[in-house]
């Protein structure tokens, strides 16, 4: 495993996921994606942080609850549907059950910054 821990994404688009894998593993983090992560768990252990794409944040909780009762980890939701001024909304997590929101599109300063702020809200 890599030194800062172990992310797991849960994102269906491939591009996206790609993107998430190759900046997250640039960052130090070993990567993982959700279906294939009863493999990578028993070789990494338990996530430092979920990452899952939201398609839409009314239908979240299943996937949330899904994702709770797999990995004992924050999770920070990412959706075309947020609204870019939530990034930074407290309120807008809480809502949605989660240590963090994250608009798509986003940066890769963005991303590591919203991975950063989840992973330190969660400690």
């Amino acid at each position: 495993m890599k030194g800062k821990g172990f992310i797991v994404i849960h994102e269906e688009d491939d591009l996206i996921r790609e993107l998430l894998e190759r900046w997250l593993g640039e960052e130090g983090y070993a990567v993982a994606i959700a279906e294939r992560t009863r493999r990578a768990k028993a070789q990494a252990g338990a996530p430092c942080l979920v990452i899952a794409n939201m398609v839409s944040p009314r239908g979240r909780q299943p996937l949330i609850d899904s994702l709770r009762s797999v990995y004992p980890a924050p999770i920070l939701a990412l959706s075309g549907r947020f609204r870019r001024g939530l990034a930074g909304s407290v309120e807008a997590a809480r809502r949605l059950g989660v240590q963090k929101v994250l608009p798509k599109p986003f940066t890769r300063e963005e991303l590591l910054s919203a991975v950063r702020e989840a992973l330190e809200a969660a400690a």
